[in-house]
């Protein structure tokens, strides 16, 4: 089975950082996208980063210029450096992989809390 760790998460003060990171392992074939969502109480899972095996990323508007997402492919790893953080950043964030055949596997989320 696929299996996604998640380190990262904590509370920090607004304009704090924090960096993310997800490791996958298991039974898994070639990862073809690597990515952050998040989900805040009350509201839906929505994106917050990707980056395919090719380098190609993509960001949510509201994080445009605080985050910053990487990888590492052979260690099958990816980072999200965020910063400036802001107290509505505050959710949980789940590591997403899409695989070659077009699996998907998510992690179990990781709290991080902005506070004023």
């Amino acid at each position: 089975q696929v299996q996604l760790v998640e380190s990262g998460g904590g509370l920090v003060q607004t304009g704090g950082s924090l960096r993310l990171s997800c490791a996958a392992s298991g039974s898994i074939f070639t990862i073809i996208t690597m990515g952050w969502y998040r989900q805040a109480p009350g509201k839906q899972r929505d994106l917050v980063a990707t980056i395919t095996s090719r380098g190609s990323t993509n960001f949510a508007d509201s994080v445009k210029g605080r985050f910053t997402i990487s990888r590492d492919n052979a260690k099958n790893t990816v980072h999200l450096q965020m910063n400036s953080l802001k107290p509505e950043d505050t959710a949980v964030y789940y590591c997403k992989i899409v695989d070659e055949l077009g699996g998907i596997y998510w992690g179990q989320g990781t709290q991080v809390t902005v506070s004023s």
